[in-house]
């Protein structure tokens, strides 16, 4: 591996890359000049496009270098990671999706507010929302300092740094409509890159899967190909599945995409069409994971990188020399850049509109107002960002991103469902089930043995799960459904009746 110093020709594909997401910004920018155009880049994207920009929103650092990492240092249990996130659109498909589109403007935060008392709401669903943003934008920048040393040489905090000024030049000047594009272009250069790798790699064994498993288990064993050597407790699996799977629906950056097509059938469309990009692209994860086990080998991955990150690089590297390595490098980078980009949106989107437009401003911010505080947020997102980065090296990001989805799931997911289809959903009940989710994932995250021994290096810790999921799923349930019901809100009850109409017609 001859990663760690400069080539001219990696360097030549990241430039392009560069010089082509600029000019979308700069094309986007002369047409975002309003909070519609800035949040939902003027509700004018099709479904082809935002099923593309969904899918690149999805397939972050955590899908195609987390993934392909654990799949090649500890075999099949690496695949939890893509099942449970696969698994998760049927559910943003069926029960997220359409109401989603009708109810809401820009935020998550719109839709559990259409019918409940807005000011407790909003706050609750912008803590929420800034926690899962947080441990997101982890994974992405931990992801990008990884890639961006190995691509360049340079040191670690120097390309975080470099990511995080990128990422605030695409929001500040670009908006939705701008994070859109990128988003499209990455998309196709990821799947198109991912493809063009696993052939490579599936070449080597004349075609045949099973050739590649059998090698596999001839280097390592046959544990390997069984579950059990990174997720050995049954319960971890299941709390890890429900995060991932449920997570998907409460995540902001990808709840924030339905607010940008015309319509809820469009809405609909979208997500069918990123679902298939979605599990075409898991499927070839499979390949490169197994793939980088038994040609580059684990251990040589864990020396580049100790999470593991770098192993689809290494793997071009190694099948296609150093010009398919800065090619698939430049991927890398673009997948990581135009989803820090939607996280970024998303925070400011949740600061700007529902803290200070709606709850600050009481839903009457001054002409020009919340877009100039959505990009200061955008600012303060971005170093905020810097320094997770910076503070949690050498983490696995696709660990990293589980986590930010059993936030999704807890504090986001189980709020939209009861505010949205329970008519005895009261404003308590939402705010306590968004409160609980929120905090009781992230006291469990910081006793879990993903802080107290792998972080912390201690000995033991106090909660056993590496993720609450299992937990704090239903405890926010839980709690809304009790609160609810222990404080009746006759009011709320009677505006639902509004609301299903709104839910099954549209707001426009």
């Amino acid at each position: 591996m001859t990663g760690g110093s400069a080539d001219p020709v990696a360097i030549g594909f990241f430039a392009i890359f560069i010089a082509i997401t600029l000019g979308i910004t700069y094309w986007a920018a002369r047409r975002t000049q309003t909070a519609d155009h800035f949040y939902a880049a003027g509700r004018s994207v099709t479904a082809g496009q935002n099923g593309f920009a969904l899918a690149g929103d999805y397939m972050s650092a955590a899908s195609f270098l987390g993934i392909a990492g654990l799949v090649s240092t500890s075999g099949f249990d690496g695949l939890i990671y893509s099942t449970g996130w696969l698994v998760g659109w049927p559910v943003v498909l069926f029960l997220i999706a359409e109401p989603l589109r009708n109810l809401g403007r820009y935020t998550f935060a719109d839709v559990v507010a259409s019918r409940l008392d807005p000011m407790p709401v909003r706050i609750s669903a912008t803590a929420g929302s800034l926690a899962t943003i947080a441990f997101y934008l982890i994974a992405q920048m931990v992801g990008a300092g990884s890639l961006i040393r190995l691509l360049f040489g340079i040191p670690y905090e120097t390309a975080v740094v470099i990511v995080g000024c990128a990422m605030m030049a695409y929001v500040l000047f670009g908006g939705m409509l701008a994070t859109t594009w990128v988003q499209i272009v990455k998309a196709v250069l990821l799947l198109g890159g991912a493809a063009t790798l696993a052939l490579m790699v599936l070449a080597r064994f004349g075609f045949d899967p099973r050739a590649l498993f059998a090698a596999a288990a001839a280097q390592y064993g046959a544990g390997v190909l069984a579950p059990g050597k990174l997720v050995s407790n049954p319960l971890d699996a299941i709390s890890l599945g429900m995060a991932l799977m449920f997570g998907t629906a409460g995540l902001p950056h990808i709840l924030m995409r339905f607010y940008t097509v015309p319509d809820a059938r469009t809405a609909r469309r979208s997500v069918f069409i990123a679902t298939g990009l979605i599990g075409l692209f898991y499927l070839m994860t499979f390949i490169l994971g197994f793939g980088a086990m038994v040609l580059v080998t684990p251990d040589a991955i864990k020396a580049i990188d100790a999470g593991g990150n770098m192993a689809a690089p290494m793997l071009a590297e190694l099948l296609g020399g150093r010009a398919f390595f800065g090619f698939i490098a430049a991927v890398a980078f673009a997948t990581i850049l135009a989803v820090v980009a939607g996280l970024a949106l998303s925070g400011a989107a949740a600061i700007s509109h529902d803290l200070w437009a709606s709850v600050i401003r009481k839903g009457n911010p001054k002409p020009g107002e919340e877009m100039k505080v959505a990009r200061i947020a955008t600012v303060v997102l971005a170093l905020v960002a810097m320094a997770l980065g910076m503070v949690f090296k050498g983490q696995n990001v696709a660990f990293m991103v589980g986590l930010a989805f059993a936030i999704a799931a807890s504090a986001n997911f189980p709020a939209l469902v009861l505010s949205v289809f329970w008519r005895r959903t009261t404003t308590a009940g939402a705010v306590s089930s968004m409160i609980v989710g929120a905090t009781s994932t992230l006291v469990l995250i910081a006793l879990s043995p993903a802080v107290q021994i792998d972080l912390l290096h201690h000995s033991t810790a106090i909660f056993p799960l590496k993720n609450p999921a299992l937990v704090t799923i239903p405890l926010a349930f839980a709690t809304g459904i009790v609160v609810s019901l222990l404080r009746r809100d006759p009011a709320s009850e009677a505006r639902h009746e509004a609301l299903e109409t709104r839910l099954l017609l549209g707001a426009d």
